[in-house]
């Protein structure tokens, strides 16, 4: 079985691509590895588990790309089962630009980034909007974090990868100081 991502990402114009400049070989070598990527393992798990901040990407039904950042306290991105996730959707500026192209095209990316370990996970799914779910809103949320939970986003996950490391910046977090 190819690798899930690769049937999403490698359209005929990127394969093309690929030939253009020489890479269409990797590409096929990265098509044909196993696993399929298309669920979670425990390694992955655990690191979304333990993510505060990721980037969301949505098109609209035209087609116009929309990326935008999504952060909370770690854990907020919830794994819900191998092929599932979900976070709580808090209040925010009120474009709803996600919500809007989530409601015409499901279809999402979660780019999720460890500066500090050098490690990027792409995540292709669909997406779909949830406003009415008690039990989910209860699963996801964090009593302890002030925001307002204005919906859950769940995910049905399709495809993952993780990015090389190439070009990375070595970024380290500031650590919380005790008040005095």
């Amino acid at each position: 079985m190819p690798r899930a991502f690769t049937q999403l990402a490698f359209s005929p114009a990127v394969k093309a691509a690929q030939t253009h400049y020489g890479s269409r070989e990797l590409g096929e070598r990265t098509e044909s590895r196993e696993p399929a990527r298309d669920r979670l393992n425990d390694d992955l798990a655990a690191y979304i588990g333990g993510t505060d901040s990721f980037f969301i990407g949505t098109a609209s039904r035209d087609g116009w790309p929309h990326v935008q950042h999504r952060g909370g306290p770690p854990g907020f991105l919830k794994v819900l089962d191998d092929r599932t996730l979900a976070f709580s959707d808090f209040s925010g500026n009120k474009q709803y630009i996600t919500v809007g192209n989530l409601a015409e095209n499901d279809r999402v990316l979660l780019f999720i980034i460890d500066y500090e370990r050098g490690r990027r996970l792409k995540i292709w799914g669909r997406a779909r909007i949830v406003d009415d779910d008690p039990a989910l809103f209860r699963q996801v949320s964090d009593p302890d974090y002030p925001a307002e939970v204005e919906r859950v986003i769940r995910i049905d996950i399709e495809a993952w990868d993780l990015n090389c490391r190439q070009h990375f910046p070595k970024l380290y977090r500031a650590r919380p100081v005790a008040a005095q």
